[in-house]
């Protein structure tokens, strides 16, 4: 029997950023918390309580994407400074740069078995990459303007895009091919994703729609205009039954997808929400924006046993031919608008200027796909340093190296 729908709670800001907030994600087993910033770091939070946070230095621009591995033994980042960054996300903090754009690169996303990573880039492609072995395979490229987003599909057949050409994308992965483009777009399309079944895309644009197409019929189903400027970045509940936005009227925005309604608008944020993103298991969910906050909430509304749910659509990642998913079953497709009545939540957000949690800065490049650099390293806790004793002709020279991580 479901229980009564609680209302969404603020319950931790992190604060570590300098800068704008761009993006986040939740590792796997919901013990840790991604986000990448203006300052050009990626930082790593521990959600157990006064656990220490990670600050991941090396990008030399601003950080627009994170994405942990399936496994979450990985987390990858997208930056300005036109590279990817594949990162241990513990104290070693080891990184591996992979570079093929020729431009900004705007997101970054893994394929549901960990094998492949997808980027979008200003250079106008879409590129695939191989996560094993850290390389390069295969271009996208009939996009004919900067590329804001690409994402894998749960089942890792389908890719799907968007851009400034006001364009979304579906591509066939294994042909390589571009299979389908939807457009009717009033503004440059800002954030594409698949919902958890696969059956759905959803797509915001800079001019404040966000639009649910079915992918198999290729029809619009549901098209809601409950921003009042445009959506940066949104987020399906793992059920497929609910689905956050993002947007730079300060509002994070709730929508249920079953009743095609708009249901919680979230205040906290002291300027543009730019990242919004529920934890695997939808029981969380985190913002982030220009004011450099990053908070969580506790989601609270999601009252179906959506463990079993999740069950099923993780079944449903098979190599059996489509169609192999469930649907949302939208009331109509008529625009939704934003209703009166639906609950408005301002939460008290602390002073965001403390320095808590503790920070380590950690973080440098072991590998490059450029030209490989390996680094060994040892730790000397008495004088943070590394004593390489190196034998030339029977006499032993000691050479002292810094070591290139903060060590508590």
């Amino acid at each position: 029997m479901a229980s009564v729908m609680e209302d969404p709670t603020l319950e931790r800001n992190f604060k570590g950023h300098k800068d704008v907030v761009t993006c986040a994600d939740f590792s796997p087993n919901n013990k840790q918390l991604v986000t990448g910033s203006f300052d050009k770091n990626v930082m790593i939070w521990n959600l157990t309580p006064k656990s220490r946070a990670f600050r991941f230095v090396g990008h030399t621009d601003i950080i627009t994407g994170v994405n942990f591995s399936p496994g979450g033994s990985l987390v990858a980042s997208s930056s300005r400074d036109q590279t990817v960054r594949l990162w241990t996300p513990s104290i070693k903090g080891e990184s591996t740069v992979l570079k093929a754009h020729t431009a900004s690169v705007r997101s970054v996303h893994f394929s549901s078995d960990g094998q492949r990573l997808v980027t979008a880039s200003d250079d106008k492609t879409v590129k695939v990459w191989g996560v094993e072995r850290r390389k390069f395979l295969y271009s996208l490229n009939r996009h004919t303007n900067w590329v804001r987003c690409a994402r894998f599909s749960p089942d890792g057949r389908l890719i799907a895009s968007c851009g400034d050409d006001r364009t979304v994308r579906l591509w066939d992965t294994a042909a390589r091919q571009c299979i389908n483009i939807f457009t009717d777009y009033g503004g440059s399309a800002t954030f594409v994703d698949f919902n958890a079944s696969g059956t759905c895309i959803a797509s915001s644009d800079a001019d404040s729609t966000l639009k649910i197409w079915d992918i198999r019929t290729n029809k619009l189903i549901q098209h809601y205009k409950v921003h009042s400027v445009g959506i940066n970045n949104f987020s399906f509940h793992p059920s497929g039954n609910y689905l956050i936005s993002a947007s730079n009227d300060r509002t994070v925005k709730i929508l249920d997808l079953l009743e095609g309604r708009l249901i919680y608008t979230l205040h906290g944020h002291k300027g543009p929400v730019l990242t919004v993103a529920f934890s695997r298991e939808g029981d969380h969910f985190a913002s982030g924006g220009a004011d450099s906050q990053v908070l969580m909430w506790k989601t609270n509304f999601d009252s179906l046993n959506y463990r079993e749910l999740l069950s099923r659509h993780s079944k449903r990642v098979t190599p059996d031919p489509p169609p192999h998913l469930t649907d949302i079953y939208p009331r109509s497709s008529h625009q939704h608008q934003a209703q009166n009545g639906t609950i408005e939540i301002n939460p008290i957000v602390a002073d965001t200027q403390s320095g808590d949690p503790r920070v380590v800065e950690v973080g440098r490049v072991l590998f490059s796909t450029l030209g490989l650099l390996v680094r060994t390293r040892a730790v000397d806790c008495a004088n943070r340093a590394v004593r390489i004793y190196l034998q030339h002709s029977a006499n032993m020279q000691c050479q002292e190296i810094e070591v290139n991580a903060v060590l508590i």
